[in-house]
This record gives C-alpha cells, sequence and structure tokens, in this order.
C-alpha cells in the first residue's frame, strides 16, 4: 500500500463494531461505518474511456451492507429522515469512507475519486466548505489532489450559494465537478464555475451535434466532459457517434458497463460492452 499513514491506521482499526466507534472494518478489510442503526460501506462505480475501455476514475456511493436493504443506497433510506446537521455528519462519515476505501485497493493506482456533496450541505454549513474533509485527508496521508467533489445540481435561486460553496471547495484545495441538466445550462456553469468536470445525462442528449460542439469546447478548455447514467445500448451507439464526429476521447459511466462495487477494477481490464462494441 503506497500510503503508509493509512496503512497505520487500518492496522488500528478493529474488526469489530463497539460501542463509541463510528468506523471498523469488516473481514474483506473494509471500512465501514455506522449512521444510528445503519451500517454503510462503499461501492465504486468507474468512469472509463470510452474508446479503451481505460479506467480514469472512480465515483463513490455510499451503500447499505445490510441483507435486507441489498446494497440500497443510503440517502434513500434516510433523505427524508435525518436533519441537516445528521445529513452534515452523514456526509463527512461518507466520504471518509470512500477515501480510505479507495486508496486503501493498490487497482486505484494514478485513477481520481469522484465524491458527491449533498444538497442540504449547500445551505447547512456556514462557511469554509471542505475544511473539515480536507483535515481528514491530511490526517491520513491521502492525495487531495485526486479527489474531485461533485457538487449537485440547484434552483435559479440557489445559483449565489452554489459559487460561494464552489470558491469555499477550491480555496481547500478540491476540483469540481458540475451536474447539468442540459448542454445550455453546462455552458452557462462553465463560465461562472470554471469546474474540473462536467456530467450528462447520456440518456437525455437530445441534440448530438450540440452534444459533439461541447464536447470539443470543454476538450479546448481542458475540462472533462463525463456522459453519466450510459444505461440503454442506444445511448452507447449516440456516444459513439459523438466520438467519432469529434475525434476526441469520451469518459462514460454507467450501469450498462459497470455495476457500483465495493472491490475496484482490475488494471487494464475493460468494460466487456466497450471492448466488444463496434
Amino acid at each position: 500500500m503506497p500510503f503508509p499513514v493509512l496503512n497505520n491506521y487500518l492496522a488500528r482499526l478493529s474488526h469489530q463494531t463497539q460501542a463509541g466507534t463510528s468506523v471498523w472494518r469488516d473481514q474483506e478489510g473494509r471500512a465501514l461505518g455506522r449512521f444510528f442503526n445503519c451500517t454503510m460501506t462503499s461501492a465504486f462505480q468507474p468512469l472509463r474511456e470510452l474508446g479503451s475501455g481505460e479506467v480514469l476514475a472512480y465515483e463513490g456511493l455510499a451503500r447499505s451492507v445490510s441483507k435486507a436493504d441489498q446494497g440500497l443506497s443510503l440517502w434513500r433510506l434516510l433523505d427524508h429522515a435525518a436533519s441537516d446537521d445528521e445529513s452534515v455528519e452523514l456526509d463527512r462519515l461518507c466520504r471518509m469512507l470512500h477515501a480510505i476505501n479507495f486508496f486503501r485497493q493498490p487497482e486505484a493506482e494514478q485513477a481520481d475519486l469522484y465524491l458527491n456533496v449533498h444538497d442540504r450541505l449547500l445551505s447547512a454549513v456556514s462557511s469554509n466548505h471542505g475544511h473539515a474533509f480536507q483535515r481528514i485527508l491530511d490526517a491520513l496521508g491521502l492525495p487531495i489532489a485526486r479527489i474531485v467533489l461533485q457538487l449537485p445540481a440547484v434552483t435559479a435561486n440557489q445559483s449565489w450559494l452554489l459559487n460561494y460553496v464552489a470558491d469555499n471547495y477550491r480555496r481547500n484545495g478540491f476540483r469540481l465537478a458540475i451536474h447539468a441538466g442540459s448542454v445550455n445550462e453546462a455552458i452557462g456553469l462553465l463560465e461562472r464555475l470554471h469546474p474540473h468536470s462536467v456530467k450528462l445525462d447520456a440518456g437525455k442528449l437530445g441534440d448530438e451535434d450540440a452534444a459533439a460542439h461541447f464536447v470539443t469546447l470543454c476538450h479546448a478548455a481542458k475540462i472533462r466532459v463525463v456522459f453519466k447514467r450510459l444505461d440503454t445500448p442506444a445511448a452507447l451507439q449516440a456516444l459513439q457517434r459523438i466520438a467519432a464526429a469529434t475525434g476526441l476521447p469520451i469518459v462514460v459511466q454507467g450501469y450498462l458497463l459497470d455495476k457500483p462495487l465495493s472491490l475496484l477494477a482490475p488494471a487494464g481490464v475493460a468494460a466487456p460492452r466497450i471492448a466488444t462494441a463496434a
């Protein structure tokens, strides 16, 4: 493991949950966390280059480990039950677990880790967004340069808040990704937020020419475009046409290629549908 501080921390973690313990390890070596009566861990979904299938990054996702929940997203369980303060606590615990479970695996190599910021955090945290997570990464000896924080979509009335939060995260050393509902919305966000990445829904592309132009625009600005929710063969074919039209690498993520898993993909193994697609 190339992160000795993290290695020492993991070696000290108990393999059994104890009173007052919020993080422990299971028999597989995964870090688990507790929030109220829910036990959670991390799952990771690859972000791949469409042509080669190479994994460029992973998105960390919180999952319940209860057999009854069958890995259900923890936020779906608690979204309407937790208060703002509890949501902040849960969000920070999830990001800590994801960082631990990601960087403990040698398959992480040089890949980036994309982590979600829950929309409640935008208003629940009064100032200095990202400072607490920055301190955790520093304490564990983990590279902040490989973390990309994904900001949630907001309403027009919240745009000022998104600007403020983005500036805070950037000041704390984080790169940012933004979610956009359309190419036009994404162009407006680029001018305001200057992100590292933009995520568009692969199933809702609409005008392929506009999407191709946007990919070209972002490539020139060194901004990564990620087409998320790639879940159907039709969406894959549309992205292949965009890749052919632009001659540029296309980054994709979705259940058509990969299910979120606790273990990272072995290096050099392409997703089956990318490898076989003509």
